[in-house]
């Protein structure tokens, strides 16, 4: 665990406003992409890696590394500039979202982007794949952990309780999930669509630890982070209430904002913001 002084809170923030503003930019490139969903979640991916994962970027694929995996696909840019900030690969790749032969494709790739583990996109499919890599490292006596970001629609998906009720019964406290709880989808509202909630007594009930956060607040994923690596013999869901564009006033609580590129005045107010 390290020790978070204001210093580093500060710089943690400063990453946060820097990944924010990366998304914006490559999905206004790219000319497509998910906004929405990648600005919701950067306080959870920037309390990961800059502060919690056991991580090599000069060597991705290290044995002893700490795993994350991305089951909201979707949302790729904020895991792209993320990874890009950490140092995986130049800052300059950003650009390429999208476009032919780049090795950042519109979902995200294994087999092209370093630091990618598992390919993602179809919803649904991020805990039973984690559920796997649990119980190798598990089998193969390695210390490493296990961390996947689900999306708050995502939990409507059947194979979600499936591997939920698979972690528990396999007491798999080497996995930690996290869910982008911003409360829309591409259609609108979770709870109108098809609510999966209330989303703490269920995962309370398929035999989790499960811990609330706002997911905005840096210091308190890390909290909850280092809460989880204590619980024994469960895994343990942090719930991150989100706010769906958070950071940018006009995609802020518009589920419009899941999959639409942002236009150049649009753009240029978004950074502007964020500045």
């Amino acid at each position: 665990m390290v020790t978070l002084t204001t210093d580093k809170i500060e710089k943690l923030k400063s990453k946060a406003k820097t990944i924010r503003q990366h998304i914006i930019r490559m999905i206004r490139q790219a000319g497509s992409g998910h906004p929405g969903g990648s600005l919701s979640a950067v306080e959870i991916l920037v309390a990961l890696y800059f502060n919690k994962l056991k991580i090599n970027p000069k060597e991705p694929k290290w044995s002893e590394r700490d795993r994350f995996l991305l089951s909201k696909g979707h949302a790729a840019p904020v895991w792209y500039a993320t990874l890009a900030e950490a140092g995986f690969f130049p800052v300059s790749q950003l650009d390429t979202l999208r476009k032919m032969g780049s090795i950042l494709q519109g979902h995200p790739d294994m087999k092209r982007t370093p630091g990618v583990e598992m390919s993602s996109g179809s919803l649904g499919q991020g805990l039973s794949i984690s559920n796997g890599i649990a119980i190798a490292g598990k089998l193969d006596k390695k210390s490493y952990r296990v961390y996947v970001l689900l999306g708050d629609g995502e939990c409507q998906e059947g194979q979600v309780w499936e591997a939920a009720m698979a972690s528990a019964h396999y007491k798999l406290d080497n996995l930690c999930g996290l869910i982008d709880y911003n409360g829309l989808q591409i259609d609108g509202p979770i709870e109108k669509i098809m609510s999966p909630l209330p989303l703490t007594e269920k995962w309370t009930a398929f035999g989790w630890n499960v811990i609330n956060v706002d997911g905005h607040n840096i210091e308190e994923i890390i909290a909850a982070l280092d809460k989880a690596e204590t619980v024994k013999g469960k895994p343990t869901m942090i719930i991150c209430r989100t706010v769906k564009g958070k950071g940018v006033s006009f995609m802020e609580n518009k589920h419009g904002w899941h999959g639409k590129a942002p236009s150049a005045q649009e753009t240029e107010q978004a950074l502007k913001e964020l500045n």
